[in-house]
């Protein structure tokens, strides 16, 4: 056989059985990663929190690269006064189903609890879901951070619907997605504002 007619054969060869390959692996990995992320086992690893590690003075750790998607922890546990808002929907950005302690936040990772505390009242709830939008926490004098389940909500003010100032706690970190790292309302969350 001719030197280029070799080349030209084996290239065909290589690149559709690589092809193949490639596509049989991704269509085998997805479908083991649909089928895991729907386990209570799964799902309940995906939203439990886990706390940050204690800084070392010893060895200081390198700098984050851009690509990763936690944000960087403050020294302590965030919390201050925001504006409360509520919502209701028929799913959640982590999966889960609405509960009475959803709660919606663009800036703290999927798995945060928080307390939030209104005029006497408290409940804890944990992030499982993104919002209120960008132009929702400007809107307000205090920057609106935390979206309540309409159940937390009436049980701290009466009503379902309702746009309040409350006391927030950051108690323990999740470890799931962040919607935005920057924006209105983002140092408060973070502690910082």
């Amino acid at each position: 056989m001719h030197k280029r007619t070799c080349q030209a054969f084996l290239t065909a060869s290589l690149s559709a059985s690589l092809t193949a390959f490639l596509s049989a692996f991704l269509t085998a990995f997805f479908t083991v990663a649909a089928c895991a992320a729907t386990t209570p086992a799964a799902q309940a690893m995906i939203m439990s929190p886990l706390p940050y590690p204690a800084a070392s003075a010893a060895s200081p750790s390198p700098a984050p690269s851009p690509a990763q998607a936690a944000p960087s922890p403050a020294p302590h546990l965030p919390s201050g006064t925001a504006t409360a808002t509520s919502f209701w929907d028929s799913g959640t950005a982590s999966g889960l189903p609405m509960s009475y302690e959803t709660i919606a936040s663009p800036y703290w990772p999927l798995g945060t609890r928080v307390r939030i505390s209104y005029e006497g009242r408290s409940a804890v709830g944990v992030v499982q879901d993104f919002g209120p939008a960008e132009w929702a926490v400007a809107q307000h004098d205090i920057p609106a951070i935390v979206d309540l389940s309409e159940k937390m909500m009436a049980g701290l003010t009466g009503a379902r619907s309702n746009s309040v100032h409350v006391k927030f706690q950051v108690l323990s970190w999740g470890t799931g997605r962040v919607y935005r790292h920057s924006g209105t309302g983002y140092d408060l969350a973070m502690g910082r504002g």
